[in-house]
């Protein structure tokens, strides 16, 4: 892990595999992507598995597949070009950022499970909040009443993931009309506060940590070792 990044920790530890949680400060995309990039590229068989939770200073960033004419005006907003899969998005303050750098080899499942259960996780993190959500077999993401909530993006490496998915909570949305979103032409981006007006950060972080835990099946997790720190 990158000293670049420094974080509280929550460690889970398993009886045959573990998972380290770390929450960190808002920061530029460009030091969380290059970290995951160093983390994936020097972990071994024995590394444990990390979940990074943290927000984006504003940036679009456009996937491997990216099309520029989905791209409409970037205004002073700058555009980094990534490597995780998926099309043009927005990412800023207000927007759960969680990443997943896991051995998918150790854990016995492929990207395509990942994906299941990292919207089914979503799906029931919202539903917590009274917030009826669906996924979409045809556009990976979660969506309410028609409108995008969260977004999802990977890459795997060595038969480990990293990047994950970005779930809008309560930021500024007007930057996705800059964009035509995940690809899609006048598609609507909605967040939690739109449903539910007490869905606050750090809450919604912890939960979706515990929801992603349990979808992933790490076992005896040792809740006396997490660290919450207060959301700034």
């Amino acid at each position: 892990m990158s000293s670049s990044l420094p974080g509280h920790v929550a460690n889970y530890l398993a009886s045959e595999q573990g998972v380290l949680i770390r929450l960190l400060p808002p920061q530029a995309y460009e030091l969380s992507w290059q970290a995951m990039q160093d983390f994936t590229n020097h972990r071994d068989a024995t590394t444990l598995d990390e979940i990074w939770v943290l927000e984006h200073l504003p940036v679009f960033t456009q996937g491997q597949a990216g099309k520029a004419e989905h791209i409409l005006d970037l205004g002073t907003i700058p555009l980094v070009q990534s490597d995780r899969g998926g099309q043009v998005t927005y990412h800023g303050p207000g927007q759960l950022m969680i990443y997943l750098m896991l051995d998918l080899k150790r854990l016995k499942i492929g990207v395509r499970q990942l994906v299941s259960y990292m919207e089914n996780a979503l799906i029931d993190c919202l539903h917590q909040y009274g917030i009826v959500a669906n996924a979409d077999p045809k556009a990976p993401g979660v969506y309410v009443r028609g409108g995008k909530i969260a977004s999802l993006g990977l890459r795997v490496r060595k038969g480990c993931s990293f990047h994950g998915l970005a779930l809008n909570i309560d930021m500024d949305l007007s930057p996705f009309e800059r964009i035509n979103p995940c690809g899609y032409p006048g598609l609507d981006m909605v967040q939690m506060v739109d449903f539910n007006k007490a869905a606050e950060f750090d809450q919604v972080a912890h939960n979706m940590c515990q929801d992603l835990v349990k979808k992933l099946q790490y076992q005896h997790v040792d809740k006396t070792q997490q660290v919450w720190v207060q959301h700034h």
